[in-house]
């Protein structure tokens, strides 16, 4: 049974690397310094949530359902999720009205929060 990569170290939570690859069909073996993907390198939680995501074509709502988790909840994986791809939660900033209007209409955010949001 194939395991798979640790993207970080279990003891400290340190980058990992590949050292050695060996092949399936010959036997070749290669050895040097090799980085992982980006997507290598989740937790088994943002992994889960990062295919659960793209299974939904990104549509929150169907992402609240499955995980029965609230709109704030969904938003806050998706931010740690960009953060560790490595982005930049000020370069990938965008207002999203239309979120920011459904939240206000399931009561979820005030007026004056929603204004805010919708301010910056």
């Amino acid at each position: 049974m194939a395991r798979e990569v640790l993207g970080r170290c279990p003891v400290c939570e340190g980058e990992t690397i590949i050292s050695e690859i060996k092949c399936k069909s010959c036997d070749t073996i290669i050895r040097g310094r090799f980085e992982l993907c980006k997507f290598c390198k989740l937790n088994t939680e943002q992994k889960i949530f990062a295919e659960l995501f793209i299974k939904n074509r990104g549509n929150i709502k169907e992402i609240e359902k499955e995980l029965n988790i609230s709109y704030p909840t969904v938003r806050n994986k998706l931010e740690e999720l960009i953060g560790a791809l490595g982005y930049s939660k000020a370069t990938l900033r965008t207002v999203d009205r239309k979120a920011i209007l459904e939240k206000l209409a399931r009561g979820e955010i005030s007026k004056e929060e929603a204004l805010k949001e919708l301010a910056d």
